[in-house]
């Protein structure tokens, strides 16, 4: 879960200009999360997709090829964020995508899992959204 808290009072008028006017996908199974996480970025200037499965997200980065960073849950119904990253990287199209994968497993080895997996990084939930936004920002290339 995000800890909206976490942001300073005004942040909300100043969107990032590394983060303004991308797209990115967000691909989590709970709606909790989905909301907050959609109302953060959306405050950052960003362009908000949402999956809430892995086959609902490799059909959403088909059909969005403008899609420039993917927010993935690890633990999902049907394909988990782990099968989603595999099939993501097996499409030489999405070789470079930044996938930070976001998980509330947070075990020793996870981090390890998710990189062998697909993804570009990692974060544990809870969420920060300071943390995401820094996390974001490094593999956001600036136009």
């Amino acid at each position: 879960m995000l800890h909206e808290e976490d942001q300073q009072p005004g942040e909300e008028e100043s969107a990032d200009q590394a983060l303004r006017n991308k797209t990115v996908l967000i691909c989590d199974d709970d709606n909790r999360n989905i909301y907050a996480l959609k109302k953060a970025l959306s405050k950052e200037g960003m362009k908000v997709l949402v999956s809430q499965n892995g086959f609902e997200c490799l059909d959403m980065l088909d059909l969005h090829k403008e899609v420039d960073i993917v927010l993935m849950d690890i633990m999902m119904p049907g394909m988990d964020g782990y099968e989603t990253m595999q099939r993501i990287r097996k499409n030489d199209a999405f070789a470079d995508l930044p996938i930070i994968a976001l998980t509330a497993k947070a075990m020793k080895g996870d981090r390890q899992k998710c990189l062998g997996a697909g993804a570009t990084d990692y974060i544990s939930k809870p969420l920060k959204m300071d943390q995401l936004l820094s996390v974001m920002r490094v593999w956001l290339p600036l136009e």
